[in-house]
């Protein structure tokens, strides 16, 4: 090896040295227990859901692997009707409060980005104060029900339309866009209106689709609103997965005819949290490769 080569090695810093074969198989260990724990609880609820009740029995309330696979755990939730409705309830809420809250955030974070609003420090300040000091759950309840949204699907987004975190992230973002193209679209004759959807909101795209994700997990997981401010046959899944898992409630219609014949409770019960749970796993893979720009580059200049 030349003497420049062991110069230019010597002078690279320790976490830039090639990996020994011993760490590298440290490495690799330690991510496959990782994966392990968090792959085997999964398949546990995934086979347990499928299994047969005497296997559920047999088994002490858990299964690893099915021997006789079954969708009966599916059938009986599907068929109560409670578990379909508020599934479609959490889409409806989900995709609605979505759409609504990345509108508002958009709007308020490129105004507050903008060094030419009037009192722009005093309202950001007086935003983060609500992020430090939230509401509490009685002045909270207080106010929906003067605005009259008690028992109304709005009362499920319009409280938590604006999350302060994301706020903070997509303003960062904008605030980080180079200030020469609004420069150049004012000098076209641009308004702020056509400044924020042709420059923008396009290159937007990578912040605003992972504030989208963290709003659509926050709506679909969302349960403790509901239980407060919505009756029982407008439940959203993740409160009928709450009522049942942790209080028992019954999910299939007890005047049905073949009401007898329900799955043992623990299939269910795991069938449940499968239905609740893939949703956001089929959504998750659409965006996970704009989380590291938007995120990152959204919180430099915050």
């Amino acid at each position: 090896m030349s003497s420049a080569a062991l110069g230019k090695r010597a002078g690279r810093p320790a976490w830039q040295e090639p990996a020994k074969p011993v760490t590298k198989a440290a490495k690799g260990v330690a991510l496959a227990f990782i994966c392990l724990l968090v792959l085997v609880p999964f398949l546990v609820v995934i086979s347990t859901s499928l299994a047969s009740p005497d296997e559920v029995v047999a088994n002490g309330g858990w299964v690893l692997w099915p021997e006789h696979p079954t969708l009966d755990a599916y059938r009986d939730i599907f068929r109560g009707g409670q578990v379909t409705k508020a599934i479609g309830v959490s889409i409806g809420v989900t995709l609605v409060g979505t759409l609504a809250s990345l509108v508002a955030t958009t709007l308020l974070a490129y105004a507050l980005s903008r060094p030419q609003l009037v009192g722009g420090r005093k309202i950001l300040l007086g935003i983060l104060f609500t992020f430090l000091f939230p509401p509490g759950m009685i002045p909270a309840y207080l106010v929906v029900k003067q605005l009259g949204l008690l028992d109304n699907y709005a009362a499920l987004i319009a409280p938590v339309m604006i999350n302060v975190f994301n706020l903070v992230i997509v303003r960062g973002f904008i605030q980080g866009l180079p200030e020469e193209l609004f420069e150049a679209a004012r000098l076209d004759g641009a308004g702020e209106w056509q400044v924020l959807w042709r420059v923008v909101l396009p290159l937007s795209k990578a912040v605003l689709a992972v504030i989208g994700l963290f709003y659509a997990v926050s709506y679909w997981n969302a349960w403790f609103h509901a239980s407060i401010y919505m009756s029982d046959s407008k439940f959203p899944i993740q409160q009928v997965l709450r009522m049942y898992v942790i209080q028992g409630a019954q999910l299939a219609d007890p005047s049905a005819a073949d009401a007898a014949a329900v799955s043992a409770p623990q299939t269910v019960r795991m069938a449940v949290v499968i239905i609740a749970v893939i949703p956001i796993i089929l959504v998750y893979p659409l965006v996970q490769r704009f989380f590291v720009r938007g995120v990152l580059t959204g919180a430099i200049k915050s």
